[in-house]
């Protein structure tokens, strides 16, 4: 298998050498040549499969570069009821008579979905690393549940150091503990005086300096890997199979989501053969998505117009994987896609796609919703109520638009990204109840913290970096 990038580069790379690189050369996003195809028999043969079986069969296609019983190795390795809670890994349950499942992805050591594929993550750096005899400092941007995902995954890990950016005093207390708590010398936090987007801009523009990437060996673990995305792909896959009996059913997904990483996965998982009928965008009231699906328009919001919400890790107004899926809607053409994220969104901050190709959203099986504070409790409240389950902010935003959307005959799967304890200020307000938390994660708030602030900007960034990448 090989990959190019949405910008037009056609250098073809495999799968290591993407998996260490993060941004293409030309900034554009990494894809496959073309999608590996599933059939019927494939699904049925897969149907039943242990999830870490499950995961090296989807993986194998993408992977001809790792040996087989290495890469069966790792995800057996990573995928463990030890490591996520169950045999399952993501046990699929039932809200009642209400047409909605939740697919339960946060049950791994930080509490959010980034877990499934950051914990798959580490292991493949560290074994790629000690391949090579080589290093990797990764530079990440987070809204609150990427950076602890990253930093468990990766802390002590050899070869590798970790610089995590986040926006300063943005995320929620237990999300900021749970981070800045971390005492390993590999791991560096930096809160960014600005909101996520800001770092998200300084992590892009050093990995489009070709000659510091390079110098200083920089990686990324940002959605924008295509390693990460990839296996994000296995959960659809379980999702469809516990939902289902047997592969002439569809369904659906409802996805909550900031930087679109987490539903262009379902993208690709639809693109190979999985019956999906519809994946439901679900956003805050940052809904730079939602509009797009909407309008035909994307528009980049500024700082300024970046909501802080009580759903924090979707403030996000830049969804840096939402060029995947605009390459495959213009017909991969890279120079088209490049003229719309590189030069139309420098030039005016959005771009609108023609009438063709709105049209064309709905052979993808796209739709969207808008989900707000007063949504958010009422859901939460409401699930609670109903069936007795008690959801996060972010996945209450997946319920409420999912439930506007759900159609007698075809499941409707909420991908659950987080467990309520991590934003237990919003579950108090609208239950007037305490989330309950794992007793390792008891206190933690009063853990001694180590990170920098640091303003909004590449070149002390890139000064923090080499200043550090060799501790």
């Amino acid at each position: 298998m090989k990959y190019i990038s949405t910008r037009g580069d056609k250098t073809e790379r495999r799968f290591c050498e993407i998996l260490l690189e993060g941004l293409a050369p030309d900034g554009g996003l990494y894809l496959p040549v073309a999608y590996p195809q599933v059939d019927g028999a494939t699904l049925a043969r897969w149907r039943g499969l242990a999830y870490a079986d499950l995961a090296f069969e989807i993986l194998s296609l993408y992977i001809d570069d790792i040996p087989a019983a290495d890469l069966q190795a790792l995800v057996r390795k990573t995928y463990t009821a030890e490591v996520f809670g169950s045999e399952a890994i993501v046990p699929v349950r039932r809200l009642g008579d209400s047409g909605l499942m939740i697919e339960a992805l946060s049950n791994g050591p930080t509490l959010a979905f980034k877990d499934m594929a950051m914990q798959l993550l580490g292991n493949l750096f560290e074994y790629e690393l000690a391949r090579r005899g080589e290093q990797l400092n990764i530079l990440g941007a987070t809204s609150g549940d990427t950076g602890s995902a990253a930093e468990y995954a990766m802390r002590g890990k050899h070869g590798v150091r970790v610089f995590m950016l986040s926006p300063h005093g943005r995320m929620s207390p237990f999300q900021q503990a749970q981070m800045f708590s971390l005492q390993d010398a590999n791991i560096h936090n930096l809160a960014v005086e600005g909101v996520f987007d800001d770092a998200q801009d300084i992590v892009k523009a050093v990995s489009n300096d070709l000659a510091f990437k390079r110098q200083y060996k920089i990686g990324t673990v940002n959605s924008i890997n295509w390693a990460r995305l990839l296996a994000q792909v296995v959960y659809y896959f379980a999702g469809y199979f516990q939902a289902t009996k047997d592969n002439s059913e569809q369904v659906s997904f409802c996805v909550p989501s900031g930087n679109f990483g987490n539903v262009c996965a379902g993208h690709v998982a639809r693109q190979m053969g999985l019956p999906v009928k519809h994946l439901v965008v679900a956003t805050n009231e940052n809904d730079v998505l939602d509009e797009f699906f909407r309008t035909g328009t994307y528009r980049v919001r500024g700082s300024a117009d970046t909501y802080e919400t009580s759903s924090p890790s979707m403030d996000i107004s830049k969804a840096s994987n939402f060029e995947r899926f605009v390459y495959d809607l213009v017909g991969r053409d890279g120079a088209r896609t490049k003229a719309l994220f590189g030069e139309a969104i420098a030039r005016e901050g959005a771009f609108t796609v023609t009438p063709a190709e709105f049209t064309a959203i709905g052979r993808y099986g796209f739709q969207s919703g808008r989900s707000t504070h007063a949504d958010r409790l009422a859901t939460i409240r409401s699930t609670f109520d109903r069936f007795g389950d008690l959801i996060d902010t972010h996945t209450a935003d997946g319920v409420k638009v999912a439930a506007e959307r759900v159609e007698a005959g075809v499941p409707m799967i909420v991908l659950e990204t987080a467990l309520p304890a991590k934003f237990a200020e919003t579950i108090v307000e609208a239950t007037g109840r305490q989330p309950g938390r794992p007793a390792k994660l008891e206190g933690i708030e009063a853990l001694p913290k180590r990170f920098t602030v640091v303003p909004a900007s590449v070149d002390v960034i890139k000064a923090f970096v080499a200043e550090h990448c060799q501790d």
